[in-house]
């Protein structure tokens, strides 16, 4: 028996990716084992219950302690809190080893754990990154820690320019308009440029995506600019047995509802807006005459800190325009929390309005459903920018919309003829983007086939790990 090692972050769309990931391998090879260390580091309880949900499963999984010395949890503290994990993360690898009869071939780590590469080192065995976005922003990120190593540009400096670049992992020239807030801020630059750093040290990268959606970028990382990288998605967890009996009156609702009429907006585990863009969501909604499912959940608790979670409404109606939930009785309806994977899988789904996270971008790809993009933190302009301008496969409403401020600026409103002006263009049943959406989705399942694109690169990454046993 040969074994591996998972590192998630242990957040949720980080988590099952990686798990389901893990599953594949097993699955595929009757002599691999896998256990996953689950780390303190932040903690999300929807991990837990996920965890709790899994059955039949090879895959083991070793809760870690939490360090002494671990500082508040921000991303300014994440390298420091990473290096007061990793003794942790070698002490507990060597245990997995003394009581294992198993040829221990390698770690694989998600992107936001690159140090643990030197625990690996360290163990001497290589390391894999298991990178949770998109081919072209691996290029993207590879391409502006040159532009500041090898060109001197200081891409702080940016914040407030629209300046164009040319990166070889995108079809069309990119603006700094819809680079990441992460790279915009100085420290948490800093901290972003240091896990890209370590990436560069990894045996191999394996992406979330499959050729047929990221031909063009994943051929640009053949340049020599990252690691090998291997395309094994979409990776998904679609089960989600820990979300079916939360759902039963959702989709009992949806059931109720014509053929691909209801339009879904969520906004992932960070979107959420203040009372004023509500009411233009809500205004934009109820002109356009279109059925609707939201998700409306309520900022954090400033006082738990900078990364507590969004909660649910005790009553929405108290944020909503006056007359709203009467005016749209019958057609719509507003729900707290969402479970995602079953609602765009069900036939009733015409659109999608996304803050284009990469795995809701999947989700909808494997669905079938067309996506309007409204990117809000993150990486998601740039996913924005990549699906509307690249693919073709989803509608506008702001590409480079931010709900992330740097330094005194306001977080911007839209208003909501721009909003309805999306939701009427997604719904269009003749549109580009939809038929275009349609045939990724056809391409997105075969990839997992057996012979498939990426079922194949899965099998080929085995045979690569497995050829590393001593």
């Amino acid at each position: 028996m040969a074994e591996l090692v998972f590192i998630p972050m242990p957040r949720m769309g980080h988590f099952a990716s990686m798990v389901e990931l893990a599953q594949l391998l097993v699955d595929l090879h009757s002599e691999l084992s896998i256990t996953v260390l689950i780390l303190k580091l932040n903690p999300d309880a929807q991990v837990t219950a996920y965890i709790h949900s899994l059955t039949a499963t090879r895959i083991k999984f070793i809760q870690l302690p939490q360090p002494e010395t671990q500082k508040d949890i921000s991303f300014s503290n994440h390298i420091s809190n990473l290096q007061a994990h990793a003794p942790l993360v070698k002490d507990a690898t060597n245990n997995i080893l003394h009581y294992s009869s198993s040829r221990f071939i390698g770690f694989v780590i998600d992107l936001f754990l690159t140090p643990f590469i030197d625990v690996g080192n360290q163990l001497g065995v290589p390391s894999y990154v298991f990178y949770a976005s998109s081919a072209a922003f691996l290029g993207f990120q590879s391409h502006a820690l040159a532009l500041q190593d090898e060109q001197n540009v200081n891409i702080v400096e940016l914040k407030d320019s629209d300046t164009e670049f040319t990166i070889p992992s995108y079809l069309n020239p990119v603006s700094s308009k819809l680079f990441p807030t992460i790279l915009l801020n100085p420290e948490s630059n800093s901290v972003a440029t240091t896990l890209v750093r370590w990436l560069r040290k990894a045996k191999g990268i394996m992406i979330n995506t499959f050729w047929e959606l990221e031909s063009h970028a994943i051929s640009s990382l053949f340049n020599g600019s990252v690691p090998p990288v291997y395309p094994v998605g979409p990776i998904l967890d679609l089960e989600r047995k820990s979300e079916v009996h939360q759902s039963s009156d959702i989709m009992k609702w949806l059931d109720e509802q014509p053929l691909s009429s209801v339009v879904f907006l969520c906004f992932g585990s960070g979107g959420n807006f203040n009372e004023d863009q509500v009411k233009e969501i809500a205004s934009a909604l109820e002109q356009s005459g279109h059925r609707f499912l939201w998700s409306l959940r309520q900022p954090p608790d400033p006082f738990k800190g900078p990364m507590a979670s969004q909660t649910d409404y005790d009553d929405a109606s108290e944020i909503l325009p006056e007359g709203f939930l009467d005016g749209t009785h019958g057609i719509g309806k507003i729900i707290g929390w969402a479970p995602q994977v079953a609602i765009l899988g069900h036939p009733a789904i015409g659109g999608f309005v996304s803050h284009c996270g990469w795995n809701s971008i999947l989700e909808s790809i494997w669905f079938g459903v067309p996506i309007v993009t409204w990117p809000l933190y993150a990486e998601q302009q740039l996913n924005a920018f990549k699906l509307v301008m690249e693919l073709g496969i989803a509608v506008e409403i702001k590409m480079d919309y931010r709900i992330e401020v740097i330094g005194s600026g306001e977080v911007e409103i839209l208003r909501a003829e721009t909003i309805e002006k999306g939701i009427r263009c997604m719904m269009d049943k003749g549109s580009d983007a939809r038929k275009r959406v349609k045939e990724m989705n056809e391409k997105s399942r075969r990839a997992l086939m057996d012979g498939g694109s990426s079922h194949s690169t899965i099998r080929h990454f085995i045979n690569d790990v497995m050829g590393s046993m001593p």
